[in-house]
């Protein structure tokens, strides 16, 4: 091989690293939020969530399903991670109901993930995800769409990040979830 050849194969090699590096998805439990932003932004944010099934759909249609379930020791794979955005409507709707119930604290997760990891969404049609999602993300908007403006601003700690949360705000961490896992999902079939 050319010397030439080298340093093409060396310069590629080291290109893709930093492109790598640079989509690399941030591990969620190190984020930190911001919730400065006015209530009045709730609209926009269930626009967003809204949209949530529509992307997910989009990512993980029309790829092979062996691409969809191909993952490495100790992560999920692009549909685990679909199914795991399924596992999470029961929390966040326990959520807003304990903004209506006005709860000191909201509902604790299961940081863990035992449900996703115990849930062997490989072995599952993808279909049966998507709809599921789908219908889930619908039962925790619509009773959102009804709730007075008024709730939007109310605030409560938040077990994990100790902090207050309003519902808006809770709205946006939904969201902001959503969008790490549809990361995580591009960059697992795009990107690998």
């Amino acid at each position: 091989m050319s010397l030439a050849s080298v340093l093409v194969l060396e310069l590629f090699s080291s290109e893709t690293r930093i492109w790598r590096m640079m989509t690399h998805v941030p591990v969620w439990f190190d984020r930190r939020f911001d919730f400065s932003f006015p209530a009045e932004l709730s609209p926009n944010l269930c626009a967003r969530l809204r949209g949530t099934p529509a992307r997910l759909e989009e990512a993980l249609r029309g790829h092979p399903h062996a691409k969809l379930i191909a993952k490495e020791p100790g992560q999920w794979s692009a549909q685990e991670h679909a199914g795991h955005l399924l596992d999470l409507e029961a929390l966040w709707l326990a959520r807003v109901s304990d903004y209506v119930a006005a709860s000191k604290q909201l509902t604790v997760a299961d940081l863990s993930n035992r449900k996703t990891d115990e849930a062997n969404y490989n072995a599952r049609p993808l279909e049966e995800i998507l709809t599921g999602f789908r219908a889930a993300r619908a039962r925790l908007l619509d009773p959102v769409n009804e709730l007075d403006s008024s709730l939007f601003a109310c605030a409560i700690t938040h077990p994990r990040l100790k902090t207050p949360m309003r519902l808006v705000d809770h709205l946006y961490f939904v969201a902001e979830h959503d969008d790490h896992h549809l990361a995580r999902i591009w960059e697992l079939i795009e990107v690998h």
